[in-house]
């Protein structure tokens, strides 16, 4: 005889009859009984149950686990060519500020167009590495693949977007005489490597536990106008606080070493270094295994709640 199993309404498979079913598991089923297709269809069109946005984390990073290895490299050059004009909105906006004391009004200014690279970079589908921090980290946590396969996809995805925005900022660099923000790639080039490597790390921690929790809310949300506020929000809070992002850093770092007559190479590399290192730290720790962490012992809960029920 054939094994039942519970499809959603994508047509995914969701449990058998063999695996125990979780609390959600069961709701899902009452929904699929009690609703005709045409209602079921509008399930997607609201804020999604945590069970459910897990497994879409876990089928999506399953997903780029599984994706061929040039095609996550280029779509990562096109996610930092894209990324290179956040940079080129923020220097533009800091260059009104250059010699200005107004500090609060500076943070205002470049957080309200910050956003708006990661806007373009996050729904138009390309791989940015901060966004994957914990999107590829859930299929490892669920025994679907390997942490090898994990280090290669981080290893690749970065690469391919300091790439695109190391391209993206020699563009701009050459257009600079229609672009005209020169200054303003120099004053935040500055502003961005004269911190030491442990307040980097420290802000890229905070920096990538906002970005992978907005891509868990964007797994959470229907894909429409809220998808696309929550990056807003996310990236907003990220420039408001002045926190270090390594992509978008790297643009802003890219831009002005281009301008200047003696680059420094050296305080560069750290930057990038601890912007990326705390990133991961941010992404995959304190979003990942927290929402994998939670999700999974509330799982385990239902389960052994429906055993006790059932006696």
């Amino acid at each position: 005889m054939d094994e039942k199993k519970i499809v959603s309404v994508e047509g995914h498979v969701l449990s058998s009859k063999n695996q125990p079913e979780t609390k959600r598991a069961k709701e899902r089923n009452k929904e699929d009984r009690s609703y005709v297709p045409v209602i079921v269809k509008r399930i997607d069109e609201a804020v999604r149950h945590p069970d459910d946005t897990l497994e879409r984390a876990i089928k999506e990073g399953l997903e780029q686990h599984r994706r061929s290895k040039l095609s996550l490299f280029l779509s990562a050059i096109a996610a930092g060519l894209i990324l290179g004009f956040a940079g080129m909105c923020v220097a533009l906006v800091s260059q009104i500020f250059v010699g200005e004391e107004n500090f609060i009004l500076n943070r205002l200014a470049v957080a309200l167009v910050y956003p708006l690279g990661f806007v373009v970079c996050i729904m138009s589908g390309t791989q940015l590495f901060t966004e994957h921090t914990a999107t590829a980290v859930y299929p490892v946590l669920d025994d679907k693949t390997h942490f090898k396969s994990l280090i290669l996809l981080w290893c690749i995805v970065l690469l391919g977007n300091l790439f695109g925005t190391l391209i993206s900022s020699y563009l701009l660099f050459m257009a600079d005489n229609v672009i005209n923000a020169k200054e303003g790639y120099i004053y935040v080039m500055n502003h961005l490597i004269h911190f030491s490597s442990l307040e980097v790390f420290i802000s890229a921690i905070l920096a990538g536990w906002l970005m992978a929790q907005g891509g868990w809310l964007v797994l959470a949300t229907p894909p429409a106008s809220s998808q696309l506020l929550c990056i807003y929000i996310v990236t907003f809070i990220i420039g408001l606080g002045g926190l270090h992002h390594s992509i978008a850093g790297s643009a802003e770092v890219f831009s002005g070493l281009f301008h200047v007559e003696n680059p420094e190479w050296l305080k560069s590399f750290k930057f990038l270094a601890s912007a990326v290192i705390g990133n991961l730290v941010g992404g995959s720790l304190f979003v990942a295994v927290l929402n994998y962490g939670h999700i999974k012992k509330t799982q385990s809960y239902d389960e052994g709640e429906s055993t006790y029920e059932s006696k």
